[in-house]
């Protein structure tokens, strides 16, 4: 059942690469995490939680340990669009400054770039729909990938993936 579950996930990634993106410009990365790096994800999902007392990462951690695979999504180096809308916080495109690394991640990211991580996460996300294979998007992954550099980018999004009776990301 892995390797569909495996198989599952590139498609998922092939639904984020061929997602829509503002101005036709793609600063969308994704990975697809099996075996020992799967386990070693949710292992420092349990560690970020115990270090930082955040609530859940061991849930979550417990949960990526019995995926079949985690689909990361980030967006990467993302410029902006160059609306001048403001909708980052900064009137002007030009005065956002560069990255500042934060807690968990980096920012500010121009806010078309994050809408654009979003329609890529949806639309992966309606493929594992379309396969049937339980999945639940998990901001707490993103944290731990980024930590362990599985994946290049200011902000990451997991998903994990199952196929089991009973989807484990729920009622938990």
């Amino acid at each position: 059942m892995v390797d569909v579950i495996e198989l599952a996930a590139h498609l998922m990634a092939l639904s984020a690469r061929t997602a829509p993106k503002a101005t036709g410009k793609d600063f969308i990365k994704t990975k697809v995490v099996t075996g020992d790096d799967l386990i070693r994800l949710a292992e420092d999902m349990i560690k970020y939680g115990e270090e930082t007392g955040k609530r859940n990462f061991d849930r979550d951690g417990n949960n990526v340990a019995k995926s079949g695979a985690v689909l990361l999504i980030s967006l990467s180096n993302a410029q902006e669009v160059g609306l001048n809308c403001g909708a980052c916080g900064y009137d002007f495109c030009n005065d956002m400054p560069d990255f500042r690394k934060g807690a968990e991640f980096d920012g500010p990211i121009c806010a078309w770039r994050l809408i654009d991580l979003g329609i890529a996460i949806g639309s992966a996300v309606k493929t594992a729909s379309i396969l049937n294979v339980d999945n639940r998007i998990m901001y707490r992954i993103g944290v731990s990938a980024k930590r362990l550099k599985m994946i290049e980018g200011e902000i990451v999004v997991g998903i994990p993936l199952s196929a089991t009776g009973k989807n484990i990301y729920f009622d938990r």
